[in-house]
């Protein structure tokens, strides 16, 4: 069973940045195109970021030139660099692949954006 395990978000000032990770239990970070997702109060969960196994990248319009998704392959791990935030990037941020998440969802990592 592999796991996924998110870490990084805290609470943060408009404007200010945050780094976030997702380590994979195995390899399955190197071989399939991850994504980032985030899951707002009441609202469904969405596509955040996403990158392939070339180093592709495509992003959400909301986040398009704040954030930045990267990879690891040697620590099976997926970066999010999250700069000028914005209050409504409050939210829970998962990982998980992209474009149909295979994996059991992780407990995700909390950012909270003051304005």
């Amino acid at each position: 069973q592999v796991r996924l395990a998110e870490s990084g978000g805290g609470l943060v000032q408009a404007g200010g940045s945050l780094r976030l990770s997702c380590v994979t239990s195995e390899s399955i970070s190197n071989l399939y195109t991850m994504g980032w997702y985030r899951q707002a109060p009441g609202a469904q969960r969405e596509m955040v970021a996403v990158i392939n196994g070339g180093g592709g990248t495509v992003y959400d319009e909301s986040v398009k030139g704040r954030f930045t998704i990267s990879r690891d392959n040697a620590k099976h791990t997926v970066y999010l660099q999250m700069n000028s935030l914005k209050s409504e990037d409050t939210a829970v941020y998962y990982c998980n692949t992209f474009p149909h998440p295979k994996l059991d969802w992780g407990q995700g990592t909390q950012v909270t954006v003051s304005s």
